[in-house]
């Protein structure tokens, strides 16, 4: 055992599958600062004052560019500049809705830094399950009914922790859903730069522009360190969350938000985002065919399209995950168990998270090698069934 409590401290390189944030080598960081020093010169006044809390309005026109390239249709006066999706989801759940309900709901699992925030507010959250054969929809119809929701919180292109997302169909219905039971969903879209598939459109472009809140990070694309993120919103809520994220910060970063307009403006953007897409999906898709290649056939579980940065394992429920954590770990291998993605009151499923975004082909043949080779090992000790891969 004491061997086995160095190999970590042994290893020269790790596989790193438990990070979300971009690989800083993966960062054009010249061009990052290079848009750091003009808008110190552009916004130089700006800096000596409070803005506009809602953002800086020449960046909200760029924004407005960039929802267009989504099918989504939105004002200036629509879109609000958070200081990161974070500030986004609490101040969103935390805030009246026009429908005048106050309970909240979301998908199991689902993000956790969404659950967080709603741990701080005094909201009733009910959970309903979404594995990567999608959600129920008997059960989703009968909260919209009867649960007096405020808003259901979703991430319908390349669930985290899944990976998976929805069809064309299931974004349609879930925007004639909301719209006729006065629900409003908040969609977030937190890798719609990441996406190949040309007619995966947003729920918000599906006739759900009145009922639809519909959220984008710039965190997995851009430097998580400056903390934008923008949102468009239905009319109504324009004058309420206007007074709410005054309230939160004033004002979201000047520098940080003309980093990002000029880098918009100048095409960098557009250009870092194609190469990150292109990276992104090579590794998605070698990650899907080691998979399918690595781990028993009759275990393997995948959805019709894979894309994104998250895929996930489930395990059977009599193998305990951190065990299998920690073996992993020794032998260089870092995943991510999922609980903290669940609600402390709803039934946790037995999942590992894998991300791709600090990982090569190299790394994920070997890891997913490694990772077979645990789960071989763990069932001599367990009669249950095989875990499944989720793509």
């Amino acid at each position: 055992m004491a061997e086995e409590a160095l190999l970590p401290l042994l290893q020269t390189k790790r596989i790193d599958f438990a990070s979300a944030a971009p690989d800083p080598a993966s960062m054009p960081q010249a061009d990052f600062r290079q848009c750091l020093n003009k808008a110190m010169e552009l916004f130089e006044a700006s800096i000596f004052t409070y803005p506009d809390p809602q953002g800086l309005l020449s960046l909200r026109q760029e924004i407005v560019k960039l929802f267009q390239q989504q099918q989504v249709f939105p004002s200036a006066q629509q879109v609000f500049i958070f200081s990161g999706a974070q500030q986004a989801l609490h101040l969103l759940s935390g805030m009246p809705f026009p429908n005048g309900k106050t309970n909240i709901l979301v998908e199991q699992p689902t993000y956790w830094g969404m659950l967080e925030a709603l741990k701080t507010q005094r909201n009733t959250v009910i959970g309903i399950e979404r594995t990567p054969d999608g959600i129920d929809w008997v059960t989703l119809e009968r909260y919209f009914q009867s649960n007096m929701i405020k808003f259901f919180y979703t991430i319908p292109r390349f669930h985290n922790p899944l990976g998976t997302s929805y069809t064309p169909e299931e974004k349609q219905r879930l925007a004639e859903l909301a719209k006729a039971n006065d629900v409003y969903i908040v969609e977030d879209d937190y890798l719609a730069d990441l996406e190949t598939y040309s007619k995966a459109d947003p729920i918000h472009a599906y006739n759900g522009a009145s009922h639809v809140i519909y959220l984008r990070s710039f965190s997995k694309v851009m430097l998580p360190g400056l903390r934008i993120a923008a949102a468009t919103v239905p009319t109504s809520f324009i004058p309420l969350l206007q007074r709410h994220k005054q309230a939160a910060d004033l004002s979201t970063s000047v520098l940080s938000q003309g980093v990002l307009e000029i880098y918009m403006k100048s095409g960098m953007y557009s250009h870092h985002a194609k190469r990150m897409k292109s990276v992104y999906d090579c590794r998605m898709k070698h990650l899907r065919e080691t998979a399918q290649r690595l781990l028993p056939k009759d275990c393997f579980y995948t959805t019709q399209r894979a894309g994104g940065i998250f895929a996930s394992i489930r395990l059977p429920d009599s193998i305990h995950t951190e065990d299998l954590v920690k073996r992993l770990e020794n032998r260089g291998v870092d995943v991510l168990a999922t609980d903290k993605h669940f609600l402390s009151t709803f039934p946790k499923l037995n999942l590992l998270r894998l991300s791709i975004i600090r990982t090569d082909e190299q790394e994920i043949e070997e890891g997913i090698r490694i990772i077979a080779e645990e789960l071989e090992r763990a069932q001599y000790t367990s009669s249950s069934p095989k875990p499944f891969f989720w793509l």
